[in-house]
This record gives C-alpha cells, sequence and structure tokens, in this order.
C-alpha cells in the first residue's frame, strides 16, 4: 500500500510544470520559508509570540533527534534506491523513514498551533503541501510522511506539555535579545 500511495503521487511528477515547479519549491524551500515565518514572529510579535517562536525550535530540535535515532533503528532505503521514480530532486541514499522535511514543518506548525491557531493552521497547511511534495519529487514514501506527522505530533505535545520546565530557556533568550540594542521589541511583559 505504501508503495502504491507512493506511485500515484510521483507518477504525476514530469506531467505537469507547473505543478513540478510548486513541488520542487516547496520540498527545497520549507526550511527557508519557515525560518523566515519564525524570524518575522520574533521581530515583530509580542513577548508572547517569540516564546511561542523558541517552543517551536525545540520542539523541532526534538523532534529532529528522534528522526535521527529512528533513522538508525530502522533505515529504509529511499524509493529511488529500490525503485525506478520520477526523481525530481536528487538527494542522499540514506534512510527514507522518517523525513526531516517534514518533520521539521509539521513540528514547527503543531508548536505553534497549539499557541497561536490562525498562524498555526496556515503552517500546517504548509506542512501538509511540503509532506505531499517530498513523495512527489521521490524522496520519501507516505509512510515515512505520516511517521514524521507522529514524531511532530509527540515533540509538540511532549513541549507543550512541560512547557514549564521550558520557560527558563525562553526568558534567558527573551532576556539576551532585549538586551541588544537597536533591534525591535514589543511587549516585554510576559503574563499567562
Amino acid at each position: 500500500m505504501n508503495y502504491q500511495l507512493f506511485q500515484d503521487i510521483n507518477n504525476l511528477a514530469g506531467h505537469h510544470s507547473f505543478l513540478d515547479r510548486l513541488m520542487v519549491f516547496t520540498s527545497s524551500k520549507a526550511f527557508i520559508i519557515y525560518a523566515l515565518a519564525l524570524l518575522l514572529m520574533w521581530v515583530f510579535g509580542k513577548e508572547k509570540i517569540k516564546y511561542t517562536v523558541v517552543f517551536a525550535v525545540i520542539t523541532t530540535a526534538i523532534g529532529l533527534i528522534i528522526n535521527f535515532i529512528l533513522g538508525h533503528i530502522y533505515n529504509e532505503p529511499r524509493p529511488f534506491v529500490t525503485h525506478k521514480v520520477h526523481l525530481l530532486i536528487k538527494h542522499a541514499a540514506d534512510a527514507s523513514f522518517p523525513s526531516d522535511h517534514s518533520t521539521f514543518a509539521f513540528s514547527i506548525a503543531l508548536a505553534v498551533l497549539f499557541r497561536n491557531r490562525i498562524i498555526g493552521f496556515w503552517m500546517l497547511l504548509f506542512a501538509i503541501l511540503v509532506g505531499i511534495s517530498r513523495v512527489y519529487v521521490g524522496n520519501h514514501y507516505p509512510f515515512d510522511v505520516v511517521g514524521s506527522f507522529v514524531v511532530s505530533v509527540l515533540a509538540s505535545l511532549f513541549v507543550y506539555k512541560f512547557s514549564s520546565i521550558f520557560e527558563p530557556i525562553c526568558r534567558l533568550i527573551i532576556a539576551i535579545y532585549n538586551k541588544i540594542p537597536f533591534v525591535p521589541k514589543n511587549d516585554r511583559s510576559f503574563s499567562k
């Protein structure tokens, strides 16, 4: 079923130039888009939003650490290693499961969603597109993306549930930032 779903999505590649460009852009630029979104949230957001940004970074780091461990426990070859695929983006032939790109996107989106529903909703929609794009370009199986989503949910719930443990880190980072001269600062007081 995993391979059949992969074929259903990946076989669309190479037939629609706009869709190909969209999926390649989404797949290859997701890191930049999310980093830019977090940077804009940090610079222009109030202190509560800055906490959200730090929580999102912590969540993503935990998600990627889990991925690293899972990739060494279950080393599934990438689709282009074992099958003939429409490969739109070249990639190293390392472990396919789970998808780091998808974990990165889902972790940020879910961490933000728990604290800001509007921004988080749009980030989650983009994360879903990132996951689909990773299959479309031939780099991952659908279950790699599903695995990434599960990892991201677990990491997000962990950070959300134990946010009081991570709050001193947030406070420290924000305090350091607020001491930097000539950078935008909004609403220095934070109350829950």
